[in-house]
């Protein structure tokens, strides 16, 4: 088992469980984070850190879809280990549904 990290993220980029992992597994994109899920301990003490509730373990059918995203973009973004502020229009994306398609960016992050 790994954890994930969903669309759920996107346009928030809270970074409170970057901070609590401790094998440094994230990685930030331009408007969200991932998961390496081969780096991942499966520790869950990220998971309970979000305070929207976008990292789901993978045995959840709604981190399915998410899983091999988690994996590519964290081949191709920068490592963080350092919690930020969140992006500025976190309040207003934070209850949006389906995110996926009309706010992802591939584009990487700044990291540490």
């Amino acid at each position: 088992m790994t954890f994930v990290v969903t669309d759920v993220c996107i346009k928030c980029k809270y970074t409170d469980c970057v901070e609590v992992c401790p094998v440094d597994c994230f990685y930030e994109g331009e408007n969200m984070l991932v998961i390496h899920p081969d780096e991942c301990i499966d520790c869950g003490v990220c998971e309970p850190e979000c305070p929207i509730e976008a990292i789901l373990p993978d045995i959840d059918s709604k981190a399915d879809k998410f899983l091999e995203l988690n994996r590519e973009y964290s081949e191709k973004w920068p490592n963080i280990t350092r919690q930020k502020d969140p992006l500025p229009e976190a309040d207003d994306f934070k209850s949006k549904k389906n995110k996926l398609e009309e706010h992802f960016s591939s584009n990487p992050g700044e990291g540490d």
